[in-house]
């Protein structure tokens, strides 16, 4: 089986290409926008998925597509029409895709979707497959939108579709909050996380790209939607403690209530940051672990210890 990944520069792309290629369970076509001499896997330039054309010969022998090139959620926007921006490539982007794809024969088209399609957070109960659409933002819009496409073209051409919704990824590599936060508690400060109890799930990379290389192959994953996680939902307070333990860090998390930080954060402007840091956003991920009988393979303190050699480097 050749699979074929887009965005294979990214994060996720990258370790997913790593992944297979140390798996051997199918042969690997890293798809970039441009040549990478760093790359010794076979690669084949992808182009502009905004412009909507798919190069000739991209997909020739492919038999699966794992889809995880995209306009990715930005904190600071700068677009003058950020819905329309996310479209063009989340959307007319993964249009030009599958068109290719039914015309070379792809069998299956795993789309890698986002967990913002459900939405912001969650109240008693976590989000679950059956759970309606309720996108927040112009990330979330444009990815359930291309969600849909995929499904109706899919079935229109007989082609397999997945759709897996990660929620926030982490581990070595990763870069933003998660690497502010090491990158703080390394340098020994203190940090006002110490009452946060809130629960979020995560996903490490590594297990990400576990789920993702079962998708490409296991027969129970064809025309199915996943949620997916660790399964171990933390709050920011216990995942900056188990960051702490493997700093071997002297910082101390300050108990300042969720409701004070919260108020103060969005006084200062910063409700995403509040939402972030003191919501609750929880995944079920049972059908995956149910219906394609997966477990994630790495713990927390595996990943975060990796996070911490990686930053370390």
């Amino acid at each position: 089986m050749k699979v074929l990944v887009t965005g294979a520069s990214g994060l996720v792309g990258r370790a997913l290409v790593e992944h297979l290629l140390a798996t051997q369970t199918s042969q690997v076509v890293a798809a970039l926008r441009t040549a990478d001499s760093g790359w010794s896997v076979p690669q084949r330039a992808m182009g502009n998925l905004a412009a909507g054309e798919v190069p000739a010969g991209l997909l020739d022998g492919i038999d699966v597509v794992v889809h995880l090139a995209a306009r990715v959620h930005v904190m600071n926007e700068t677009a003058s029409d950020p819905l329309q921006a996310f479209r063009a490539v989340n959307v007319q982007g993964t249009q030009a895709l599958l068109q290719a794809a039914a015309k070379a024969g792809v069998r299956r088209f795993v789309f890698v979707s986002s967990i913002k399609v459900n939405g912001e957070s969650t109240g008693a109960q976590p989000f679950s497959e059956s759970d309606p659409a309720n996108p927040q933002d112009p990330y979330g819009q444009s990815k359930w939108e291309a969600e849909q496409l995929v499904r109706a073209f899919c079935e229109e051409h007989g082609m397999e579709w997945v759709i897996v919704r990660p929620p926030l990824v982490y581990g070595a590599g990763v870069q933003a909050n998660f690497l502010r936060l090491l990158q703080a508690l390394a340098r020994n400060r203190p940090l006002p996380l110490g009452a946060l109890h809130n629960r979020r799930s995560l996903v490490a990379l590594d297990n990400l790209v576990d789920f993702l290389r079962l998708c490409t192959t296991h027969p129970a994953a064809a025309n199915e939607l996943f949620l997916i996680s660790d399964g171990n939902d933390l709050s920011v307070a216990e995942l900056a403690r188990h960051m702490r333990s493997a700093l071997q860090s002297r910082s101390w998390l300050v108990p300042v209530p969720a409701g004070l930080l919260s108020t103060g954060l969005r006084l200062l402007g910063a409700s995403g940051a509040a939402q972030r840091l003191c919501g609750e956003l929880r995944v079920d991920s049972r059908k995956a672990q149910v219906q394609l009988q997966w477990q994630p393979p790495a713990s927390v303190d595996e990943v975060i210890h990796k996070a911490v050699a990686a930053m370390q480097r």
